[in-house]
């Protein structure tokens, strides 16, 4: 009854893969969107200002940091929790792919939501008198809050990394 349950319990990481293959449509979307902002200012890039062109530019990056951001959660939680990909044959193979663990993972989703809120970021202070004080100061906390969470999962991660594992015992050849 045990080994059923488990390999019952083991086979419903299947119910991820749909999930990742979900992402891709999030990452269709966000191409979408990013060719629409494209072919919406080209006709007026001749007549906008340049702090437009810059906040739209932000936009399109933003968008892009997302996209890569999905990619790497699609890809790497797919092979972390699901099965490895068989990618044998095939010369694109992402240099990353297989080497993040769940840890690593969740690091560089930090790192890139800090990554994103900076670029919001700077648009909010690229747009500040359109912008009430209170709100810009919001932001400014809601970013700083996710530097720090970042930089404290990173340091959390290093110092567990750094830990001597206790089950390993190392000889003390100092003694005769």
């Amino acid at each position: 009854m045990e080994r059923y349950f488990e390999r019952l319990m083991y086979a419903t990481r299947w119910i991820m893969a749909p999930i990742y293959l979900g992402l891709s449509l999030c990452l269709l979307a966000l191409g979408i969107k990013f060719f629409q902002e494209v072919f919406h200012f080209i006709p007026l890039i001749f007549s906008m200002k340049e702090v437009e062109l810059i906040l739209i530019t932000l936009s399109l990056i933003d968008i892009a940091l997302v996209g890569g951001l999905i990619v790497m959660v699609m890809f790497s939680g797919y092979e972390n929790f699901v099965s490895r990909l068989d990618l044998t044959g095939h010369d694109d193979k992402l240099g990353w792919l297989g080497k993040l663990d769940s840890n690593s993972l969740k690091n560089k989703v930090a790192a890139s939501i800090v990554a994103i809120s900076s670029i919001h970021l700077l648009k909010v202070f690229m747009n500040t008198e359109q912008i009430e004080n209170d709100k810009i100061m919001w932001y400014l906390l809601i970013h700083i809050t996710f530097v720090i969470s970042a930089f404290a999962m990173g340091y959390l991660d290093k110092i567990l990394r750094d830990k001597p594992d206790p089950k390993i015992v190392v000889p003390d050849h100092t003694q005769k």
